[in-house]
């Protein structure tokens, strides 16, 4: 092709020896002019097959695109040119070598082919092209070289010989630069892309590549949040490829695919012949790779890139090195090799951080799949797989277990990039040091073990300690969650000290990771020292010829840096991976879980709701709870469901629901259900939004609901009316209007059945009644619809078309009341104790029978009824209710009143409407987010906390322990000096050792430096831990019904793990890449002070970068934290009530509510990750500028400078870059680990409460003696700025009287309890006990004093005698004698473990009558002259109820009695009767006088039916 002389003129003299170098002319047609073209040509088919598999619209003609087209087609019209000149030139004679026709046409095609791009790129809507792009820049790269060798040719001759190429060309030259340049530019958006539709899109999609490889687009956001501090609006919205709304579905395609695989049928016969192959399950880890493992594979070809240009460094490090000894070499290739060594290491930079943005988008997508599948998973598996995972577990397989995946993917590729990368190191050094590598290799292999030994140990640890972690959180919540009760029995310090000796192994376990997280830090540091110091004394050592010179040396320790960072990833990487297969597994098995069958309910019949031998059991193995259930209920009829306490009355509706394994029979409801659940279940909304339930907002409507649910009247205390906030778990209603809300919810779903499960228990007795009038019974809204309703209240049970009694899990008999009575059955028996049939025919003279009934029934006719499994009761309470049921006229009247009220009452409820939105008052305060740079002072509080004098001590290691390093290095390049010199024969066993020396040194400073820093961490721990908690006992309980608990536990969960373990690993890594940036400095301008100049500029940029960085990442992380958490409540909340959501389909919605959720959390993660690669992008082209300004101050200085220097400081700048990068990071994560300090510091600090005991005032141990109350003028308010609950209270109570308290809802009845606990301090006036004012003496001497039986009955996980007597003040003869009177005594000798009866959380394996049960046997434990039951009798049948009055009867006899009372027979007996009306004393006297006087009191009775 080409003559041989020409190319014989590539010889060095001309290229390389001389100051004008240049290639010769044929390389330049060849060689360069085909580099480009081979390029598109390989890139072009796969490029053009992706693009048609990318679906975006195309673009419009642009003015830009028009130009880019004609400049294309020049392009090859001036290739051409060329090639017709070489033809002319044939026909004249002058014969050309073969290139000068191939190089053009070549040229001409590819050009042509660039063109058919542009055109191609714009029809697909490609905005910006990286593939062109790079074509472009290549091809002017390569006429740079001609460009300037046809003007040197030109210069050294007199006139340009070919005048026409040489035209050409430069046209060529101008026409590619133009297309590079309009290549940076972007074209327009598509049409029709949703970027037009979007508020705030995220620019990255309209990026071009220029922007998109160095991450510029990002920038506007970095502006932004260092202007001030980013919130929600600001951030970008997700896109559409990363949202829950394509990944979800994405991954559960595949996991569906797997698990029709697992079940496929020809496995089935498998199995039945080898039980072996009974294995295959079906795979989570293959449907995660098949849903996201293409797009995670382009990530790794960038890996594998960048891993390659790694090992160019140390090359060219090499050439330097011998570059700076020849003496004659010319300066423009120094020049050259420094910008070489910039230019390769600027490109690992842009791909490393392209292969990490892949990276961790995989990761978040997995993240928001996993969670998507979790939540969708959550709401239909059955309640036998419920059972084998808590909430809390399973909240976090989404939070611990995705997170894990999504720390994996980042790491993933290093399991094949790190044996890469260490082989090609270990070839490189082969090259260099010949065979003594093996020596260095042999040390790392060495240390594998070693790491991996410590990595064992460490792994188990943390298992350790995330089980103390577990418990002591668990301990926390349940703690949190029954505060009140600590507070009202005065319990606190028996549960401080449980937390504290959990916090106490936590601790311990910690200080042991500390040690082992010592010695690894000491093998990771001193790891490449101890490799460098064999291999160099083997190779020194081995044959006297190997002399050590600059060269061998630092190209070696280069290779031995780079070789450090996969030896110490890998068993990072594995140990990663084993803690990924475990979540694996777990999720996996959360998956595979048996679903609620959809079908088992049948849609179609004619009946409403029909049940045909039915049986049911909770899960497939376990034994049935309901046995043939025959029932038909006729459309719009009521039906009540009544039996005892655990006679499968909630059973029977779930089965209804289809929430139970049907074992055999058919069920069918026809329509659609609504179901109220015996305890409600309130989402964390506003009131209207717990009524709507997803239904669109009807006025009439609305308002018709309220009313019949009674709640008009609670709307009016109600902060905000209908639009106030409901904390979690409907904390700030009290259990009635809980229950009438969830009543609320079921009426304003207008569905065909109604499905109600006791919701009357929890209401005071005249609300029930109002109630059942107007909503369920045959007069209420609901009459033509179809209703099942559990009851334990007899009273309505005349009123029902037909009764079903259940006893143990059967239907004993069914029909409608008069039916039952006929029947003469268990239900007649029940009912014939209360002489009904009398009372029905004299209605008028119930008046009068009530009054003799007192004398009928005295108190003690009760005590000789104790058992509880007795079937039929003898109640005198219940009489009076039932009479309350016939008096008809009494009840028109009521109803009468009821309804002309209601109307009233809209009217009120519309002046609330316009009042509301000035004073609409949040109860739940947002949590403070902090914005802003975090004060020194918190970063002073941590060192306090940690120890001034330690703090120092550790600073001044880190330094000894750099001057260590930085004299071992520079001791070795004057070793290598030696090598010039020929000094080296004698003195190589003092090198050797002085290097050994100082290396090891440096080895035990790190130890001991690390080891000190974690024991000050550990310490500042354990301190603010304490704080914390000690704190928190001492809170005021207003707090806790301020803050959602959530919050709380936040603090000791997720702060204090940061606190424990976070931030002490950021604070190490921070003061280890501190100070190897310092030396790094240091060392260069030692060698080349000139650099002194460049650090300031670069410093500046530095500095100016990082704040940017630090204050938007910090800002991100906040928001991320703060929108990660309603992922997780919303989840909980959901499985709690994920039986309602089934009942009224509401799942599909809250499956987008919780995609919402997650989707608004990695709206602000995605920038998170982003701003990484934004920084690390600008940061290592600081860290590469080093680079280039220590290898050009190395070239230009060469003549003074020693190789050995020269190595030095070249390859320190090589390594400076990453620890450049990590100090960013590490400052901001510091940053953002330090806002936990402050987090907790503020909880820690919260206003406390008055102290425990005051020493001075201490009352009597005897005190009270008689038990008398006093109130003198007094006030109170729940929180500053609310209206005061109780108004001017003054009455005086004497010892052993029985007061009742009554009034509406709201009226103060049990602000007076908590009064006279102290939960509630005074705003004016006091009250004494027996003479001595309870405000002055201390807490606990108050609490402990005073016995109190409360609204909802709290247990903590732990031993039933745990529960009873924490302090274990009691001997256990006490303790049975305590169960014996409340009636516990035969539940818990029948259990096995008697008194060590383990409860579960909140007492969940007792049912709520046994819990109140316990309630009262730890009253009677506690024996205190002052009694309060506040409402205890709500959510019990009439036997328990009974039980518990009989009891307090007979045992407190001679005590004050306090009861708040829901229903007024308990109280008709008592000394006197307290009527509150709007938190003043409206009436205060006798029971009968009281009746006489015809007040309020005595309307109540009428309505409860109890007088005439």
């Amino acid at each position: 092709m080409i003559s041989a002389g020409q190319w014989e003129s590539l010889d060095t003299n001309q290229t390389f020896h001389t100051d004008r170098p240049d290639l010769p002319e044929c390389f330049q047609l060849s060689v360069l002019s085909w580099l480009p073209c081979i390029y598109l040509w390989v890139v072009c088919p796969i490029y053009i097959f992706y693009l048609k598999r990318s679906n975006r619209d195309y673009i419009m003609m642009s003015i830009m695109n028009r130009i880019k087209t004609a400049l294309g087609l020049l392009l090859s019209i001036v290739c051409w040119t060329d090639l017709f000149y070489t033809f002319h030139e044939l026909r004249q004679g002058h014969s050309q070598p073969p290139i000068y026709l191939i190089t053009p046409l070549v040229l001409g095609m590819t050009m042509l082919l660039a063109t058919f791009l542009i055109q191609y790129e714009r029809l697909r809507g490609v905005q910006s092209s990286g593939v062109l792009f790079i074509f472009w820049f290549l091809s002017v790269l390569c006429a740079i070289v001609p460009f300037r060798s046809k003007i040197l040719q030109a210069s050294s001759q007199s006139e340009v010989t070919d005048k026409l190429r040489f035209t050409t060309f430069y046209f060529y030259f101008g026409l590619v630069a133009c297309e590079l340049i309009l290549c940076c530019f972007n074209e327009k958006p598509p049409l029709f892309s949703n970027v037009v539709t979007d508020p705030n899109p995220c620019p990255e999609t309209t990026a071009g590549f220029l922007s998109t490889i160095t991450f510029w687009w990002f920038t506007s956001m970095a502006i932004k949040g260092y202007k001030m501090p980013l919130e929600t609006k600001d951030l970008w919205s997700l896109k559409e490829r990363d949202s829950s709304k394509i990944t979800v579905p994405k991954l559960l395609k595949e996991w569906e695919k797997e698990l029709t695989k697992a079940k496929s049928p020809e496995e089935v016969e498998v199995l039945l012949s080898n039980p072996k192959a009974a294995s295959r399950q079906p795979s989570f880890l293959r449907a995660l790779i098949r849903a996201f493992g293409p797009y995670f594979l382009i990530g790794s070809a960038y890996k594998l890139l960048q891993d390659v240009i790694t090992f160019v460094n140390p090359q060219l490090l090499r050439m330097l090195i011998l570059f700076t000894k020849q003496k004659g070499a010319p300066d423009w290739w120094g020049y050259s090799l420094a910008f070489l060594m910039f230019f390769t290491a600027f490109l690992q930079t842009l791909i490393l951080h392209q292969h990490f943005q892949y990276c961790f988008v995989t990761g978040m997508n997995v993240r928001t799949a996993v969670i998507g599948a979790i939540y969708r998973k959550a709401l239909v598996i059955t309640n036998a797989a419920k059972r084998s995972s808590t909430v809390g577990e399973v909240v976090n397989l989404m939070s611990v277990d995705a997170q894990r995946f999504m720390d994996l993917t980042t790491f993933l590729n290093m399991l094949w990039s790190a044996p890469l990368q260490i082989m090609l190191a270990l070839y490189f050094l082969w090259q260099n040091l010949g065979p003594s590598v093996l020596a260095g290799v042999a040390v790392m292999i060495m240390l594998i073990p070693l790491n991996a030994v410590i990595a064992m140990k460490t792994r188990a640890y943390q298992v350790e300690q995330m089980q103390y972690k577990d418990s002591r959180i668990k301990l926390m919540n349940e703690i949190l969650n029954g505060i009140k009760v600590l507070k009202l029995y005065a319990w606190e310090n028996s549960f401080k000290e449980k937390v504290l000796a959990i916090r106490q192994k936590e601790l311990q376990v910690l200080r042991k990771t500390a040690y082992l997280g010592a010695l690894s830090t000491m093998a990771w540091t001193s790891a490449p020292f101890l490799v460098a110091l064999t291999s160099f004394a083997v190779y020194v050592t081995v044959d006297e010829n190997n002399t050590l010179d600059a060269e061998k040396a630092f190209v070696s320790l280069s290779l031995f840096n780079i070789l450090r960072f996969p030896l110490n990833m890998l068993p990072q990487v594995i140990s990663s991976i084993v803690q990924a297969s475990v979540s694996l597994k777990r999720i996996q098995n959360f998956l595979s879980h048996d679903e609620l069958d959809p079908n088992s309910v049948d849609r179609k019949n004619t009946f409403s709701v029909t049940v045909v031998n039915g049986k049911f059991a909770w899960a497939k193995g376990d034994p049935p709870i309901l046995h043939n259930i025959n029932m038909m209920v006729p459309n719009g009829s009521l039906l009540a469901v009544v039996g005892h306490v655990g006679c499968g009355k909630s059973s029977l509706l779930s089965a209804l629901l289809g929430e139970v394994e049907k074992l055999e029979g058919e069920v069918s409801i026809r329509g659609s259900v609504a179901y109220v659940p015996q305890q409600a279940w309130i989402q964390n909304a506003t009131l209207r939004d717990n009524i709507l339930f997803g239904k669109p907002y009807n006025e009439q409507k609305y308002q018709c609901v309220l009313e019949a649910c009674a709640l008009t009247p609670d709307l009016e205390v109600l902060p905000g009316g209908d639009m106030t906030e409901i904390g979690e778990k409907g904390i700030n209603l009290s259990g009635g209007q809980r229950q009438r809300v969830s009543l609320a919810r079921a009426l304003y779903s207008d569905t065909d059945v109604y499905l109600l499960d006791d919701p009357l228990s929890a209401v005071d007795a005249h609300v029930a009644k109002h109630i059942f009038d107007n909503l369920i019974g045959p007069e209420g809204v609901l009459k033509s619809k179809t209703r099942i309703l559990v009851t334990h209240g007899i009273s309505f049970l005349p009123q029902v078309d037909n009764i079903m009694v259940m006893v143990e899990g059967r239907v004993s008999e069914m029909g409608s009341y008069q039916e039952l009575l006929k029947q003469n059955g268990a239900f007649a028996e029940f009912l014939r104790n209360y002489a009904l049939e009398d009372i029905v025919e004299e209605e008028e003279a119930t008046g009068r029978e009530l009054i003799q009934d007192e004398e009928l029934f005295p108190d003690d006719a009760l005590s000789n009824h104790t058992d509880m499994v007795d079937n039929e009761p003898v109640i005198n309470e219940t009489k009076r209710e039932q009479i309350s049921i016939i008096s008809a006229d009494g009840e028109n009247l009521r109803s009468r009143s009821v309804r002309r009220h209601g109307c009233s009452q809209r009217k009120h409820s519309e002046q609330q409407e316009k009042k509301k939105p000035q004073d609409m008052q949040k109860l739940i305060q947002t949590e403070t987010m902090e914005t802003g740079r975090v004060k020194t002072k918190v970063y002073l509080e941590y060192a306090k906390a940690v120890g001034i004098l330690l703090s120092v001590l550790i600073c001044f290691l880190y330094g000894c322990q750099s001057a260590a390093a930085i004299g071992a290095n520079i001791w070795l390049s004057q070793w290598t000096n030696d090598a010039s010199t020929n000094m080296t024969k004698e003195n190589v066993h003092m090198r050797v050792g002085v290097y050994a020396a100082l290396g090891i040194a440096q080895g035990i400073l790190v130890m001991m430096s690390s080891f000190t820093l974690a024991m000050g961490n550990i310490g500042a721990a354990r301190k603010l831990h304490h704080d914390l908690l000690t704190n928190k006992f001492h809170t005021p309980q207003s707090f806790f019904d301020t803050t959602p608990i959530g919050r709380i536990i936040n603090r000791f969960s997720k702060d204090i793990y940061v606190i424990d373990e976070a931030l002490p690993a950021t604070v190490l890594m921070f003061l280890a890449t501190f100070f190897v940036s310092l030396s790094t400095m240091i060392v260069i301008i030692a060698s080349t002070p000139i650099f002194a100049v460049v650090i300031a500029p670069l410093a500046f940029i530095y500095v100016f970068v990082q704040r940017f960085y630090v204050a938007t990442s910090r800002q991100l992380k906040r928001l991320e934290s703060v929108s990660r958490s309603p992922i997780y409540s919303h989840f909980s909340e959901t499985v709690t009530g994920c039986s309602v959501i089934r009942a009224y389909g509401r799942h599909s919605s809250f499956v987008l509510m919780s995609d919402m959720k997650v989707d608004e959390n990695q709206k602000s993660y995605y920038p998170g990750i982003v701003s990484n690669r934004w920084l690390g992008v600008r940061i290592e082209f600081i860290g590469n500028c080093i680079v280039l300004f220590a290898a050009l101050f190395a070239v230009t200085g060469k003549d003074t400078l020693s190789p050995g220097l020269v190595g030095l400081s070249v390859s320190y700048a090589l390594q400076v870059t990453m620890s450049l990068n990590w100090m960013v990071r590490m400052t901001s994560d510091l940053e953002s680990n330090i806002v936990a300090v402050e987090r907790v510091k503020e909880y820690a600090e919260t206003k406390t409460e008055a102290p425990w005991e005051v020493e001075d005032k201490k009352p009597p141990p005897e005190w009270p003696m008689e038990g008398n109350v006093e109130f003198h003028d007094y006030s109170v308010r729940y929180r500053e700025g609310l209206d005061l609950v109780l108004k001017n209270l003054t009455l005086s109570v004497k010892g052993g009287e029985k007061i009742g308290i009554v009034g509406r809802t709201g009226a103060g009845k049990s602000s007076m309890t908590l009064c006279l606990f102290r939960l509630l301090e005074a705003a004016a006036g006091e009250i004494t006990i027996d003479k001595v004012k309870i405000s002055e003496i201390g807490l606990h001497d108050l609490r402990s004093k005073l016995t109190i039986i409360p609204q909802e009955p709290v247990l903590f996980s732990g031993t039933l005698k745990m529960n009873l007597d924490p302090f274990e003040k009691y001997s256990d003869e006490e303790v049975w004698r305590a169960l014996e009177h409340s009636h516990l005594h035969k539940f818990v000798s029948n259990q096995p473990a008697k008194l060590e009866l383990e409860c579960s959380e909140g007492g969940e394996n007792l049912s709520v009558g046994q819990r109140q049960l316990v309630c009262l046997a730890r009253a009677l434990l506690r024996k205190t002259r002052i009694l309060i039951l506040d409402e205890a009798t709500a959510a019990i049948d009439l036997e328990t109820d009974d039980l518990i009055q009989s009891t307090i009867r007979t045992q407190f006899e001679d005590c004050t009695v306090f009861t708040i009372a829901h229903r007024l027979n308990t109280i008709m007996d008592y000394t006197r009767v307290l009527v509150l009306d709007k938190g003043q004393v409206a009436e205060f006297d006798t029971p009968a006088n009281l009746l006489s006087q015809r007040g309020i009191f005595y309307g109540m009775a009428k309505d409860a039916g109890l007088t005439q």
